[in-house]
C-alpha cells in the first residue's frame, strides 16, 4: 500500500470529524440562543415603589427541604429604593438592604 495515499486518507477523515465537530457547535451555539431568547421572554420586570409591601424569600430554605415550610417571609414596607435594584426595607430588627431579584 502506497504510504502518500494512507496519509491522504488520513488527512480527508480528520477534516471531516472536524467539520462534523465545527457542525455540533453550530446546531449547540442556536439552541442555546433559542433558549435563552425564550426564557427572556419569559422573565417578568418587576419593580417595587416606596410604600409596597412584599414578601422576603428565604434562600436558606433550599438546603433543608421541607414540605410545609414556606420559603417566604412575612410582607416587608419598603421605604427606600437604589438605582441598582436594592431596597431598604423596614424589619423586625429595624432597617435593613435587600437585593431586589
Amino acid at each position: 500500500m502506497d504510504l502518500h495515499l494512507a496519509g491522504d486518507a488520513r488527512k480527508e477523515k480528520q477534516v471531516e470529524l472536524e467539520e462534523l465537530k465545527f457542525d455540533a457547535y453550530e446546531s449547540s451555539r442556536l439552541y442555546k440562543e433559542q433558549t435563552k431568547k425564550w426564557h427572556d421572554h419569559r422573565i417578568q420586570q418587576r419593580e417595587c415603589r416606596v410604600g409596597d409591601k412584599d414578601l422576603l424569600f428565604n434562600s436558606r430554605l433550599k438546603l433543608f427541604p421541607g414540605k410545609l415550610k414556606s420559603k417566604w417571609s412575612r410582607p416587608f414596607q419598603v421605604l427606600k429604593t437604589t438605582p441598582y435594584g436594592a431596597y431598604e426595607i423596614l424589619g423586625e430588627n429595624g432597617l435593613f438592604l435587600m437585593n431586589g431579584k
